[in-house]
């Protein structure tokens, strides 16, 4: 190990080179790098819903469809429109009221189901369906085809139309989060480091490490936009870290060392030491996430997990060679430090530590009680702008034909038309369910089966499935939606016990479920595996369970806040947010937990050993969560996309909460379980005193 750092400073010119030449196919990677925009794709493979995703494209040839709303168009350029979209690419089939009956037809002499279903007012409905998924770039593709054919008396509505509209803006937004969270970073560190220069290439030495990572992505064949919007943010927020002990421990090496080299090569061992340390528990933190059903948790982790490691070996390799290459520059560049050692916070500790062990007792209290009532939400198109053209149709298509949202069923194509359409008359019935399209539920006595055109037969059905489509009044992620999926599927089941009731709100009410479930082994699995590592750095039985009891107290006002505020969060920060706020912020914790540990067993007192460690962690806790507030809280208040907001504005106060928690609660608590500690820690009991 000792060699280590002296071959980095040697290679130091060959190290920088290699690293600039590595950018090129990682950026090449990340160029390539597939970006999937549906979450509920996401959902384990094996449950009902995702099977009947999977029938609807290998036996429908069909995964996605939009509902268009026609307002003011008369009826032969509604019929000439409806030409056009035929022909764009991957769209299979356009259902409207002439593909049941002629245009020349007057709406009247139509059954009421059919005039309901496509005509209100001065408006017309359509269905459009596509030969690809949801969110396949093809669709999108499609979808802004359509949007190009139409104008503003259409409106293009519908998962796809979402999927698409959230791609735009992701896109747009992505590059701008960085150049936040960079902006943001550099003031924190100006203010901060002693030097004006040497954020720049932390920075820089960052950056390579972000790129590597993201480049690196390929192998995994596509990563969500979440996982590519807050990846680089994230990355950067946990790994600022590194660089600056590197830095401080270049300048304490350099004191007692002959020349900077023999200096740096002792920084870079004594850095990787901590380092690894450090970077463990954030990693065991990402690594939980893939523990999650829910697999968009593992697409997030792996990419986390690898982008600390990056970091880690960017920190030690790069960064280094850059100081060493550019140090005169640096040297010119140096200024005295804004943060000066803090000595009035432990006093104000040592005095009233009975005080604060007090508060934090009580304050779990509302703490948990926000924690477990804060609302969340699974509706993702409602939160995004209203500005965005598949909203708007969305707002369109509820306010013209009071439709929500559209579910399929999928039945056996052997089962008698007599007890498919007794299932429809008792599907009709249930609350919210609007209109039932299917061919047995079309053909009556006044629609004949012969009447119904071979095209829409063929869209309709395969050789062992039949689809019908259900369009229901009730929005997606609704209690009223998931009441209704439910009692849609038990007369499904009635009538065929193999049916499928698919789509995106039956998905989501699976998403719910999942979720849930997720939600308590992902806390169980981080906590566990922190508090198993926390163990093995301390062989202590009490310190894990006393540093975890107090970042999960954090955390807990954290997640506690919105309910109190009356915010709903998304869903993904209820399972995510404990999870990365645990893994890399428990860190402060560690942090003053080994000096605490190191100046008892140098024979300090009890107050001695507590106020030494306090005093000069606040420094290191400060930078880390300032770094990392400043990384995340740009892109909260800047993002459209609130799905990305509310997780960025919550790792922001989460950093920031962890911190006041770990030098106020975690000195406290350290000074009354000093003889708990030193009776439950290998080593420390004979410090007793």
């Amino acid at each position: 190990m000792k060699k280590f750092g002296e071959i980095i400073v040697k290679l130091r010119i060959p190290i920088l080179i290699l690293g600039i030449l590595l950018l090129i196919p990682s950026a090449w990677g990340y160029l390539n790098t597939r970006v999937n925009y549906d979450i509920l794709s996401y959902l384990p493979s094996e449950i009902e819903t995702m099977k009947g995703q999977d029938i609807l494209v290998d036996q429908f040839g069909t995964g996605a469809f939009s509902m268009v709303v026609v307002e003011g168009m008369p009826m032969k350029d509604v019929s000439a429109l409806k030409a056009k979209m035929e022909k764009v690419d991957h769209v299979k089939k356009v259902i409207w009221y002439d593909s049941f009956a002629d245009i020349s037809i007057p709406i009247e002499l139509l059954p009421e189901r059919i005039s309901e279903a496509f005509m209100r007012d001065d408006s017309t409905l359509m269905a459009v369906i596509f030969d690809t998924t949801i969110s396949s770039d093809e669709t999108m593709a499609a979808i802004g085809e359509l949007r190009s054919l139409a104008n503003k008396q259409v409106f293009i509505s519908g998962m796809s139309a979402v999927v698409t509209d959230t791609r735009d803006l992701s896109d747009q937004e992505t590059p701008i989060y960085v150049a936040l969270a960079v902006l943001l970073c550099s003031i924190v560190l100006a203010i901060t480091m002693d030097s004006f220069l040497i954020p720049v290439f932390f920075l820089l030495s960052i950056g390579m490490a972000i790129v590597y990572n993201l480049g690196s992505n390929i192998f995994l064949g596509q990563i969500s936009y979440i996982t590519k919007a807050l990846s680089a943010v994230l990355q950067l927020g946990v790994t600022l870290d590194y660089s600056i002990f590197l830095w401080h421990s270049y300048e304490e090496q350099q004191e007692i060392c002959e020349n900077k080299k023999k200096a740096m090569a002792n920084a870079i061992n004594a850095t990787l030491t901590s380092v690894i340390g450090s970077s463990v528990t954030t990693v065991a933190g990402f690594v939980a996430l893939c523990f999650m059903s829910f697999t968009l948790g593992m697409d997030l982790g792996v990419v986390m997990a690898k982008g600390v490691v990056f970091g880690v070996i960017g920190c030690i390799t790069i960064l280094p060679s850059m100081i060493l290459v550019f140090d005169k520059i640096i040297e010119k560049t140096k200024h005295r430090p804004l943060l000066k050692q803090f000595v009035r916070i432990p006093k104000f500790v040592q005095k009233f530590y009975p005080v604060i062990i007090i508060l934090f007792a009580l304050i779990w209290i509302p703490a948990i009680k926000g924690y477990r009532s804060t609302q969340v939400y699974y509706d993702l198109a409602g939160t995004l702008p209203k500005t965005l053209s598949s909203i708007q149709a969305n707002e369109k298509l509820e306010s013209v034909f009071e439709m929500n949202s559209t579910h399929m069923v999928l039945i056996d194509t052997t089962l008698d038309k007599k007890t498919v359409t007794k299932m429809v008359d008792e599907m009709k019935k249930v609350d919210g369910v609007k209109t039932i399209l299917g061919i047995d539920a079309l053909t009556t006595a006044d629609i004949p089966d012969s009447l119904i055109p071979q095209k829409l037969k063929d869209a309709l059905e395969s050789d062992e499935y039949q689809e019908m489509l259900i369009m229901s009044e009730y929005k997606v992620a609704s209690d009223e939606v998931n009441a209704q999926c439910d009692k849609l599927t038990e007369i499904l089941k009635r009538y065929d016990p193999e049916g499928m009731l698919v789509g995106e709100a039956p998905c989501t009410k699976d998403l719910i479920e999942i979720t849930d479930k997720d939600f308590k082994t992902v806390s169980f699995v981080s906590i566990g595996v922190i508090l198993a590592i926390i163990l093995l750095v301390f062989r202590s039985i009490s310190l894990p369970i006393i540093l975890v009891a107090v970042i999960e107290f954090a955390i807990f006002i954290n997640m506690g806040i919105p309910y109190y505020t009356g915010t709903t969060i998304p869903f993904i920060a209820s399972i995510v947010i404990g999870t990365i706020q645990l893994g890399s912020t428990v860190d402060y914790a560690i942090l003053m937990t080994t000096r605490y540990k190191t100046e008892r067993h140098l024979g300090r007192s009890r107050k001695e050993a507590v106020e030494i460690a306090h005093s000069a962690s606040i420094p290191s806790i400060l930078v880390s969560a300032l770094s990392f507030f400043a990384a995340t809280f740009g892109v909260g208040v800047y993002s459209n996309i609130d799905m990305i907001s509310a997780l960025c504005s919550l790792m922001a106060r989460g950093a920031l909460i962890s911190m006041v928690v770990v030098i106020l609660v975690l000195p406290s608590m350290l000074l009354l379980c000093d003889r708990l500690i030193l009776y439950t820690t290998l080593g420390m009991r004979k410090k007793d005193k």
